[in-house]
């Protein structure tokens, strides 16, 4: 069976997105004991709702209870896990041992958080007696890590595969604490390690972030080396972002599995997901300790991206119009491209755009204004409109 592939999602617009762009299975955070805070997150009757969406496609949901719980935490948690089990949750992901006890004690499938910081096979067997049915394994674990694990204990294996890296060890900083009070292992991390900071007389700006990752290059190996699931980070991460990288993703695995993938296309992928995000991306710890290039010390530049430039929400048949809400700028003449749920790229130079109304107009220049092109293929709700900038056999 192909390894699974494992989306975020920080509300039910992006959940819908990830499952349909080929996620096999999706993460949220409710309100309550998730680790992204920050995150808009899910209500129990939102939750309700994913699980339902997710099972009417025959895919799995799983929630984040990963927080280091102190005692005020642990009022009505018990409560909390059985309505998550009542709902048909498919697995919860946590990493304190009172949860992971109490979520077993309920028949209720655990899976181990990367804050577990997991790096060793002595580790794993020590959980699996509580009944955890796979682990997250901690960004730090290496290939040769993930192979001695596997060989030891037979366990479902999870590891993070792209998305942000943290610059301390998975599970044990606490510079959000000291800086600023936010306590970063109970869903407040300020992020502390993205920060630039000054530096005395006339030396330049000192970061130390970490690059972060992107394991294009190294999928193939950890099929073969027994990675059960491929893990992307991001519950904050927008749209279009959740969609092209697990499309990507998804076009690559399946590629690996039924041996259609070329290097010509692994490498348009790659362009595409280098392009999605604004930092620099590695394969950081799998093949070697990271050094000063996987790293940013000193400046780092984080442009955001413009490539996104419309979402589908309708397709009128009968004047064989697509209805986008624009993101960015765009105008006639601009040389495009669709991409969306069940279709291949859709290249399209964009000869005419009409307003809400109905009248002709140059541009799209106001965010999330409702404009019209005419485009004989019909478009599935959720598809996205870019800027044309790769194909699969040249670079444009």
């Amino acid at each position: 069976m192909m390894s699974e592939l494992l989306a975020p999602a920080g509300d039910l617009e992006r959940l819908k997105i990830a499952y349909l762009y080929g996620a096999d299975a999706v993460y949220v955070g409710t309100t309550d004991y998730s680790l992204r805070a920050n995150a808009k997150n899910f209500t129990l009757d939102e939750l309700q709702e994913a699980c339902d969406f997710a099972h009417s496609l025959k895919k799995k949901l799983y929630v984040t209870v990963n927080i280091v719980f102190h005692d005020k935490n642990l009022v009505n948690l018990e409560e909390y896990l059985q309505k998550l089990k009542d709902m048909q949750i498919d697995a919860i992901i946590a990493s304190d041992i009172i949860v992971v006890k109490l979520a077993s004690s309920l028949s209720l499938p655990v899976i181990l958080s990367t804050q577990a910081s997991t790096l060793n096979y002595e580790a794993v067997k020590f959980w699996q007696q509580f009944n955890v049915e796979r682990f997250v394994l901690a960004r730090e674990a290496t290939r040769e890590d993930i192979i001695r694990i596997k060989k030891e204990t037979n366990a479902s294996l999870e590891c993070f595969i792209h998305g942000a890296m943290c610059t301390s060890i998975s599970g044990k900083c606490i510079l959000s604490n000291y800086c600023t009070n936010r306590d970063s292992n109970r869903g407040g991390c300020a992020q502390i390690c993205r920060w630039v900071f000054d530096c005395e007389d006339s030396h330049p700006d000192f970061t130390f972030m970490s690059k972060d990752l992107n394991m294009v290059d190294y999928i193939e190996d950890m099929l073969k080396i027994g990675v059960d699931s491929f893990k992307v980070e991001g519950r904050m991460r927008s749209l279009y972002y959740i969609a092209t990288v697990i499309m990507c993703y998804r076009k690559i695995i399946d590629g690996i599995g039924n041996k259609t993938l070329t290097t010509k296309e692994k490498n348009y992928y790659a362009h595409i997901l280098d392009r999605v995000a604004n930092r620099d991306t590695t394969p950081q710890f799998y093949h070697k300790f990271p050094g000063v290039n996987e790293s940013y010390f000193q400046d780092r530049l984080e442009v955001s991206n413009q490539d996104f430039l419309g979402l589908v929400i309708d397709y009128d048949e009968k004047n064989k119009m697509v209805i986008l809400e624009q993101r960015n700028y765009f105008k006639k003449g601009d040389i495009v491209e669709f991409i969306g749920p069940f279709m291949e790229e859709l290249t399209y130079t964009i000869t005419s755009i009409f307003d809400e109304d109905g009248n002709s107009i140059d541009i799209a220049r106001h965010p999330q204004m409702i404009v019209k092109l005419p485009i004989n293929e019909k478009l599935v709700k959720y598809s996205m409109m870019r800027m044309k900038i790769f194909d699969k056999n040249n670079e444009l």
